[in-house]
């Protein structure tokens, strides 16, 4: 998952997404062979020469000043995010030496008390390629009841909220959107190619759910960024029926770090009704506890 190739794919799907039109070029009526932008008109409304622009787009060019980047940023009229994931793309690779194997991931002692604090509200502890590493009951019970409650505990039979989104029955009819739902996965999957490019795991998982989901395939090919720290979901629970709940992504400040999924109701309403059923149809949570050993380790 080459940093440079992802620029160069990111930059060609993202400059066939705007046609002239949107940025107030006159066509004339001409006969265009592609959709989007050509090369030459993004370069003009940059400011930069298009020989140099093609270079970046090709993945040949690995010195792209901030100022540049901007520009282009500008030009394909990118939100914040998007902005960001091109910094982190146009990034120079470490030279002379080897990407390092990545390490296993585990709860922090401050993450593993924040989910015991949290008992009573759905909440699950994600690591960077959404493999589940804890959850409450209560964050089991909503996100995924039908999947074994102690599968965290094992690295190797944790549940990956993106497989489950893209692969499981039971997840897609979950949530009423399903798409918007799938659209955010894949945007934040996105962002974590762009900052950690030589991660073979998250290959894999990317490769793995391309090959398995075509709807997986469309979503990652137009390189859309979704950094969804808050978003609400309507979901169908088998349980609790109908509610409407917040996610919100607690993240560390440096983003390295395992991320917290929190589901809240607006006070008073059914959905919040619902999530205090669901509290209380589930037991103490053993998964909020670490494993003996693992505790102390950082992600």
């Amino acid at each position: 998952m080459d940093r440079h190739g992802q620029l160069a794919d990111f930059l060609r799907a993202r400059r066939g997404l705007l046609r002239p039109e949107d940025v107030g070029l006159q066509t004339y009526g001409e006969r265009r062979r592609v959709p989007g932008l050509r090369r030459e008109e993004l370069a003009m409304l940059a400011g930069i020469s298009e020989p140099y622009y093609a270079r970046l787009e090709q993945g040949q060019s690995r010195n792209a000043s901030r100022e540049v980047l901007d520009a282009i940023a500008a030009a394909l009229r990118l939100d914040e995010s998007e902005r960001t994931h091109l910094h982190e793309l146009a990034r120079a690779p470490r030279r002379g030496k080897a990407a390092p194997l990545p390490c296993p991931e585990h709860v922090p002692p401050a993450i593993s008390a924040l989910l015991a604090a949290l008992e009573g509200t759905p909440a699950i502890v994600l690591g960077r390629r959404t493999d589940v590493l804890a959850w409450n009951a209560q964050g089991h019970a909503l996100f995924a009841g039908h999947v074994d409650r102690a599968g965290p505990a094992e690295p190797d039979r944790r549940p990956n909220m993106a497989r489950l989104v893209f692969l499981d029955a039971h997840t897609r009819e979950l949530y009423t959107d399903w798409p918007a739902k799938a659209r955010a996965v894949v945007g934040n999957l996105r962002l974590t190619a762009g900052r950690h490019p030589e991660d073979p795991l998250l290959a894999g998982l990317v490769g793995e759910l391309a090959v398995r989901s075509m709807e997986f395939a469309a979503m990652w090919a137009d390189h859309r960024i979704l950094a969804c720290d808050a978003a609400d979901y309507e979901m169908h629970h088998p349980t609790v029926g109908t509610l409407t709940v917040t996610q919100q992504t607690l993240q560390s400040p440096g983003g390295n770090g395992p991320a917290v999924v929190i589901a809240t109701a607006a006070p008073g309403s059914p959905s919040a009704t619902a999530l205090s059923l669901l509290a209380h149809a589930g037991g103490p949570s053993e998964a909020a506890q670490p494993r003996k050993g693992t505790a102390s380790r950082p992600s």
